[in-house]
């Protein structure tokens, strides 16, 4: 069979199997079990090669296209299962093949299992059997056809897996040279440090990988490398439970952070009609979204089907959380000196929002368009005050200080409140430090004029304030109020109306209430000195407090000056106007209670304490606790009445903000929760499966935790049609990724949940905790295993390759993927400029590679820049350098089926060749072999039920070459 039309034929014609004999499977072959490893369920029970010599075919004008299948079965089984075969091989009557016949723990294989071989041309079949016992291990067989004719002879070679020891002391001499050729360094942190090699992660058996990845399936494979060894390469492709597991998660803090955000709109208070109704517009729009994540996450809860979503899934919206097709792609390679490396790639169909469709273009566009119109909004609004997005940024930070360090007051609060009672002057000293620190952190947060700016704002929007005030900073300024209408008629005159907000008036009046909090601390603080003093000289205890007393009240007088004191009741900081009483000062003797305490706001004077309470010569039990208590409940009551000043301004600051376009700003941030959310999937099951790897590296591991993790996003998108869309949102959702840190933590049992990542925060910023095995976790730098927030730098470059490609290139625009690729060729060049100013070059995995890192990066740069059509050379180049940058590597086409399947096999095949010596002139033949026999195959069978690449011939002229697939695997199926 010759040509392209004749390679057509092999999916058309069915082919028969005719009656064979059988032959078995002798002792010694089966007892070549994997010394040492015999329970490794990665490892094969038994591999054997195939070879065929001097085939011949009735048609002698042409060369057989052959193949061989295999069949087993062991009694009392009595029918034949295929259980594997290899790749076709045209035109040669002598073919070698490259995929490895193995079987693996699951098959079950034993001396009575009696094995099939049949040997098929496309057009006319050839089986040869005989009985498999001679002792070499090698046999070589007669095919005879269908008319017992003689058409040639197999040989078949089992191969001797050898034990593996420990080679550490083997390296300190390794040979320079083997058969004469130079032998490089070995790229050994791509997997697990060489001695430890032994012990490296086995996706089946390993007890982090095995609760997070699963279904794995296996391919093994010998190839030929350039001194005449072989490499011995395991294939290998498995689903993960993070594909559910995550979106749930995910979807949950979702619904969170929604509720809590309609409870804080709902905590404002009573407003005037104006902002009632925009108050009631955006409570709804919230409470929509929030009956749809309602719905997904009991659709998530309710779902039972496989861990992974195929690809002909990807427009159900029950399931638009969920990552298309995830999976993890890994390459195993045992080299000439016994020595093991592992691959990974991440392969996800690209993370996009199909089930809301790409007519009105993807998240770029969209939050482009969402800007302009929200500038279009504040020109056109009547608002009183018009916020720049830089006063949005910061006032969700004030916010999330704010509900931090509040809660971080209470806990020492409580603290120091223990601490007193167990008489304990070391734990008060050491927790009064924290305590204080924390408090005027909260301070210093809430000292800002954008905070008291808000605060007047939220004043004139409650339905009693009407007011007419003149400005004391601007002769020319005058604001005037009114919310006695239904519109927005706040207005502010004069030059500047931001700058008019900046008034000494309320400025003055948001002051009194952060110095309570302040002067609160300091009473505090003068107490447990005064306690800890008399615990440590009681003989000049009561001298040195008269002193004291007497001098307290003017000696606080003159340290506070330059800034008064006023107290405020709690009851009535609802009511927020200037004539608030602040004529109290802390001097004024008024004995404090628990009672009092609870409805006062006002922090007693030392010398206020000791009115109702023993002389202070006296010492009993609880005397520090009596002493420190009504001092910590006031300080606690103000910090909640500032906080909760503070935190209301600022919501009425962002309900201001988002009012005007509400509508848009909701639909805009479900889109880009989808997909984020099949993002961060993606990167949560390449974080886990490269710290897993890299766990004894002890130059990875310093790398992650000083600049982070360095994610390389490589897609294969056109920028034509729905994919230019698509292209837009995968964008958008690999850089928001840049809000995602993580931590490591020892788990709390040994089952597989307890393995399972868990995930904290808001869209402001995800944690994902990655719980490890206590002797993992053992294994971790101090600094990690700390609690040492890890960072993630993400990449993304995008190269189309199919025909839309083509008419994006002759017709349309690639100005989006150029705009990507530029970007993050940037951003990839400062990741690994601040490599260098921080990390030795050792911390880096070594490479047989003649091309050192920083022309590397040049190249890529002059690609990146270079206007050049369907230049892979991007993809290759970054994706090297991410690999030399101890990086993950994520792989991306619109299913992750097709595409992504000629791109992984073709990055697998290259790296045997530049890092393990693969011969060159086996390289097309390995790469037809991967995509024929190999786990992308199947890939395609577990998404659409059928085991062909969903191309036809036209499509693969507009590939480049590289990247189609051998004739006879592709045809027109259901992407």
């Amino acid at each position: 069979m010759a040509g392209g039309r004749d390679r057509g034929s092999r999916i058309q014609r069915p082919w028969s199997v005719y009656r064979a004999s059988t032959f078995e499977l002798s002792s010694e072959m089966i007892g070549l079990a994997l010394a040492g490893n015999s329970q490794d369920p990665d490892e094969p029970v038994l591999e054997f090669s195939i070879v065929c010599t001097d085939l011949v075919t009735p048609a002698l004008e042409r060369k057989p296209n052959s193949f061989v299948a295999v069949s087993c079965t062991t009694p009392p089984q009595a029918f034949w299962t295929k259980h594997g075969q290899t790749e076709i091989i045209e035109g040669t009557s002598n073919p070698m093949f490259l995929s490895s016949i193995a079987f693996f723990q699951d098959s079950n294989v034993n001396q009575q299992t009696q094995v099939k071989l049949a040997v098929y041309d496309v057009k006319d079949r050839s089986q040869g059997t005989e009985l498999l016992q001679e002792k070499e291990h090698r046999l070589q067989l007669e095919l005879r056809s269908a008319e017992n004719e003689r058409v040639g002879n197999i040989a078949i070679a089992a191969w001797q897996m050898e034990e593996r020891t420990d080679q550490r002391m083997l390296m300190g001499r390794l040979p320079d040279s083997i058969n004469g050729r130079t032998v490089l360094p070995v790229d050994e942190s791509l997997t697990e440090s060489m001695g430890a090699r032994i012990k490296y992660a086995s996706l089946c058996k390993d007890t982090l990988l095995r609760s997070v990845f699963g279904g794995t399936m296996s391919r093994m494979y010998r190839f030929p490398t350039t001194d005449g060894n072989h490499l011995r390469v395991l294939e290998q492709m498995a689903e993960s439970v993070l594909s559910l597991n995550v979106p749930r998660q995910f979807v949950r803090l979702l619904l969170e952070e929604d509720a809590a955000r309609v409870c804080e709109l709902e905590e404002l208070g009573e407003l005037s009609p104006c902002w009632e109704n925009l108050r009631r517009q955006i409570v709804s729009q919230y409470q929509n979204m929030i009956l749809a994540y309602q719905a997904t996450l009991s659709d998530l809860n309710d779902y039972r089907g496989p861990s992974f979503k195929a690809s002909n899934l990807k427009a159900e919206k029950k399931l638009e959380f969920i990552p298309i097709n995830l999976h993890v792609q890994r390459m195993r390679v045992q080299d000439e000196l016994g020595f093991e490396h592992t691959y990974d790639v991440i392969t996800i169909g690209a993370p996009a929002a199909h089930c809301q469709g790409f007519k009105n273009s993807g998240l770029r566009k969209l939050i482009q368009k969402f800007e302009e119109a929200k500038k279009h909004s504040a020109l056109s609004s009547c608002q009183s005050i018009v916020y720049i997005p830089q006063d949005i940024v910061r006032a969700k930070e004030i916010i999330a200080h704010i509900n931090t360090l509040k809660t971080q007051v209470s806990y020492y609060a409580e603290r120091l409140s223990r601490a007193a009672k167990d008489r304990s002057a070391s734990g008060m000293e050491r927790t009064l430090v924290t305590l204080a620190d924390k408090t005027r952190q909260l301070v210093t947060v809430c000292d800002c004029k954008l905070l008291a700016s808000a605060i007047q704002g939220l004043n004139a929007a409650r339905p009693e304030f009407i007011a007419s005030k003149a400005s004391p900073s601007a002769d020319s300024e005058q604001v005037v109020l009114r919310n006695d209408q239904d519109t927005l008629l706040a207005k502010f005159s004069g030059r500047n109306s931001r700058s008019s907000l900046h008034m000494d008036w309320h400025e003055e009046e948001w002051e009194k209430v952060w110095s309570n909090v302040d002067k609160s601390l300091e009473c505090i603080i003068e107490r447990v000195d005064k306690l800890l003093q008399k615990e440590r000289r009681p003989s000049l205890v009561s001298q040195d407090s008269m002193t004291s007393d007497q001098q307290g009240g003017s000696s606080k007088k003159g340290e506070d000056g330059k800034r008064r004191a006023f107290w405020i009741n709690p009851d009535s900081a609802s009511q927020e106007s200037p004539s608030l009483q602040s004529s109290s000062s802390p001097s004024e003797p008024s004995p404090p209670s628990p009672s009092s305490s609870s409805s006062s706001a006002r922090p007693p004077s030392p010398e206020q304490e000791t009115y109702g309470s023993p002389s202070i010569e006296e010492s009993y039990p609880g005397e520090w606790s009596e002493a420190l208590y009504p001092l910590l409940t006031t300080l606690t009551e103000c910090v909640a009445m500032m906080s909760d000043k503070a935190k209301k301004s600022m919501v009425f600051l962002l309900m201001q903000d988002s009012a005007p376009t509400i509508a848009m700003d909701v639909s805009l941030q479900y889109r880009r929760d989808v997909v984020f959310c099949q993002t961060l999937t993606a990167l949560i099951c390449g974080f886990i499966i490269k710290l897993r790897n890299c766990l004894r590296d002890n130059g990875f591991l310093r790398q992650l935790y000083t600049i982070g993790l360095l994610a390389q996003f490589e897609s294969l998108l056109s920028t034509y049609g729905e994919e230019l869309a698509m292209l837009e949102d995968m964008s958008v959702g690999v850089m928001d990724l840049r809000n995602v840190t993580f931590k490591v933590t020892q788990a709390t049992g040994s089952s597989a949940p307890d393995m399972l990542p868990i995930i904290t925060g808001n869209r402001d910023g995800f944690n994902v905790r990655i719980p490890l095995p206590e002797t993992m976790f053992e294994a971790l730098p101090r600094e990690i295993q700390s609690g040492m927030l890890l960072r993630v730098q993400p990449v993304h470059f995008n190269v189309g390759i199919n025909e839309q490609q083509t008419l994006a290139e002759k017709f349309g625009d690639t100005s989006l993927q150029e705009i990507i690729n530029s970007e993050s060729f940037s951003r990839l060049n400062s990741y690994y400029e601040q490599f260098k100013e921080v990390l030795p070059e050792d911390c880096l995995p070594r490479s047989r590679s003649q091309t050192c890192l920083p022309e590397l990066l040049r190249f890529l740069g002059q690609n990146v820049h270079a206007r050049k059509n369907k230049n892979v050379d991007i993809l290759w180049q970054a994706a090297e350098i991410c690999r030399r940058l101890n990086g993950v590597r994520f792989t991306s086409c619109k299913s992750a089926k097709d595409r992504t399947a000629m791109s992984v096999t073709l990055e697998q095949c290259l790296i045997l060749q530049h890092e393990h010596g693969m011969a060159p002139q086996v390289f097309t033949q390995a790469l037809d072999c991967m995509r024929s026999e190999g786990c992308r195959r199947e890939n395609t069978m577990k998404n659409v039920g059928c085991r062909k690449y969903a191309f036809n011939s036209l499509q693969l002229k507009a590939f480049p070459r590289y990247y189609r697939p051998p004739d006879g695997t592709y045809g027109k199926v259901e992407t």
